[in-house]
């Protein structure tokens, strides 16, 4: 009797070590302890249903009308979801490697829980940066980037080179060989990583110096502008008699075709094939661009317009309006800035328009670099955040490192 005596008490104290041992290691909503953000979202990902609605509530903060955003049904519902999972109770560490991925996961969720609770503390913690200090230009670290990596600065002098015009005389009545230019930036975007082409494409900027910087990416002056307009029906014909140019046209009216079936405004929320879809178009007969250095109104636009359209003038307008008036682009753009959704999302190849077209002429579609906003680096460290545009984000990102993050 005494034996089975010792026994049993000894089982009991196995069993206490590990219900105890079993509970510390569970925090709130049934998951273990509190864990780094960047390993709870891989977490998360591994999970389909975790891994949807952590896409959606990204999406669901890109928005300008983030409130309007944030009350939608299906928003509300990935909220919930998210709050029983790893991501909810997630920590990050300042200094961490890819710190600012995980802080990015953090306010994914956050950013619609506490909107409006915390911001007053941030000014104990955050001094905004006086008029004397090196300005924020995402743009220009973007070029920084780039020169650092010997791919990218090798294919940046090269197309400089091409579109620039040889010698003064040749300015005078010629400024560039348009064609060569174009294939030029085929090339570029072809060969250069994403990491280091699209920050210079697609860099957030708040003021009109950055902003010029974004729309020089392409080399206006030679692959854009020219002295008279063309209607835009006209090169839209001539675009669709080449089958790359063709392809590419409807690629890009497939992947940015603005719909209001989705919280993005972009079909099936993929702002990823949009900007594949936009990039692809560059180099082509109605290469896009910035059509000003307008740091808080984005507007995109071949160098066309409708003068002349006659009869088909609605139809012109139309098409000059799927660029300069496209939510879908305008937000995949933002949110690529802002490091919300392009790096963060699970990639899917933008769907084709043209499949046996596009199979034998490989558009520029991104299957081996992926973009990750951990790629896209900051050299300067006035520069904290690439969404320096919006004061409001920043102040968010910093008020991490204050308030609610362990150290």
């Amino acid at each position: 009797l005494f034996i089975y005596l010792i026994f049993f008490f000894h089982l009991l104290v196995v069993l206490s070590m590990v219900s105890h041992s079993a509970l510390s290691g569970l925090g709130t909503h049934g998951w273990r302890a509190p864990m780094d953000c960047l390993r709870a979202s891989e977490v998360c990902n591994q999970n389909s249903q975790c891994s949807s609605r952590f896409r959606i509530m990204r999406q669901c903060l890109v928005g300008r009308d983030r409130t309007t955003m944030l009350g939608n049904r299906e928003c509300q519902a990935a909220l919930e979801v998210l709050q029983d999972s790893p991501l909810y109770d997630c920590r990050c560490k300042r200094g961490m490697k890819r710190e600012l991925q995980c802080l990015q996961s953090y306010w994914s969720i956050h950013m619609g829980l506490n909107e409006g609770k915390a911001e007053f503390r941030i000014l104990k913690c955050f001094a905004v940066p006086s008029h004397t200090e090196t300005p924020c230009n995402p743009c220009l670290d973007a070029a920084k980037a780039c020169n650092l990596n010997e791919t990218c600065k090798k294919q940046r002098t090269a197309l400089m080179a091409t579109c620039s015009p040889a010698t003064p005389i040749q300015q005078l009545h010629e400024p560039c060989n348009r064609k060569r230019c174009h294939r030029g930036l085929r090339q570029f975007f072809d060969r250069v990583q994403t990491e280091f082409s699209y920050p210079l494409l697609f860099c957030s900027c708040r003021d009109k110096a950055c902003a010029e910087r974004r729309r020089q990416t392409i080399m206006p002056a030679c692959s854009y502008e020219e002295k008279t307009k063309p209607n835009c029906l006209e090169l839209r014909r001539t675009c669709r008699s080449d089958p790359l140019c063709r392809s590419r046209l409807a690629d890009f009216h497939m992947n940015c075709q603005t719909t209001p079936h989705s919280i993005t405004s972009c079909p099936n929320d993929n702002y990823h094939g949009c900007l594949v879809s936009y990039v692809g178009l560059i180099g082509s007969d109605v290469t896009p661009n910035y059509v000003d250095a307008s740091h808080t109104n984005i507007t995109i636009s071949p160098w066309c317009g409708c003068r002349g359209s006659g009869n088909h003038e609605a139809e012109c307008e139309a098409f000059l309006r799927d660029f300069r008036e496209n939510t879908c682009l305008r937000n995949a753009i933002q949110a690529f800035g802002y490091g919300t959704d392009a790096g963060l999302v699970p990639i899917t190849e933008s769907q084709s328009a043209v499949p046996s077209v596009q199979t034998n002429l490989q558009p520029a579609i991104i299957t081996k670099h992926v973009i990750n906003s951990n790629d896209v680096k900051q050299i300067d460290r006035s520069c904290v955040f690439s969404t320096c545009a919006n004061l409001q984000v920043c102040l968010k990102i910093c008020v991490v490192h204050c308030i609610f993050f362990q150290y």
